[in-house]
């Protein structure tokens, strides 16, 4: 894909959880989505490929959005986290209430980076950190430090698949 379609996707993706016509940078997060954008979502626990899926399914729709002919090859490049998290909120936001760009927000507090606007001076190694705690499963057994923390977990989160996750953080939301 050229530099500039790649730019195009992520503008596209950023306007998904964000509003691209913001200008304060107190308020903008382009530096924090692009290294979400950055970062290959990879999985070893079974079915959570279905998270990669939904999360490139996001090309899919781009690209019938803005009327694009695409390459076969760029739909089946490897899933980013920000594909993977906002597939991950759409999902959240068919299962409970709430729109999908809050369901993200929501992900990103559970991660401690909701607050890294363009504004702040942050370490991107520690961001770095961050998504490979989620994506190597380092976190606490009770998802904290994940994508769903739980009070009552009565598994392993580092063993669960993030739907099942997903839906036992929703149903100790209830």
């Amino acid at each position: 894909m050229s530099h500039l379609l790649d730019e195009q996707y992520l503008v596209w993706l950023y306007s998904q959880v964000a509003s691209v016509k913001t200008r304060t940078r107190s308020r903008t997060y382009w530096n924090i989505l692009r290294q979400l954008y950055c970062k290959e979502f990879a999985w070893f626990v079974p079915n959570d490929d279905n998270r990669a899926e939904d999360g490139r399914y996001l090309r899919y729709e781009f690209v019938e959005e803005l009327g694009l002919d695409m390459e076969e090859d760029w739909f089946h490049l490897p899933c980013s986290m920000l594909e993977m998290m906002i597939g991950l909120s759409r999902r959240l936001s068919f299962e409970a209430e709430g729109e999908p760009r809050w369901w993200f927000w929501h992900l990103m507090g559970n991660l401690g980076l909701h607050e890294l606007n363009d504004s702040v001076e942050y370490s991107e190694e520690e961001v770095d950190e961050v998504l490979d705690r989620v994506i190597w499963r380092t976190y606490h057994p009770d998802g904290r430090g994940g994508l769903f923390p739980l009070k009552h977990a009565e598994q392993d989160q580092t063993r669960v698949e993030l739907w099942y996750q997903l839906s036992a953080y929703l149903l100790e939301r209830s």
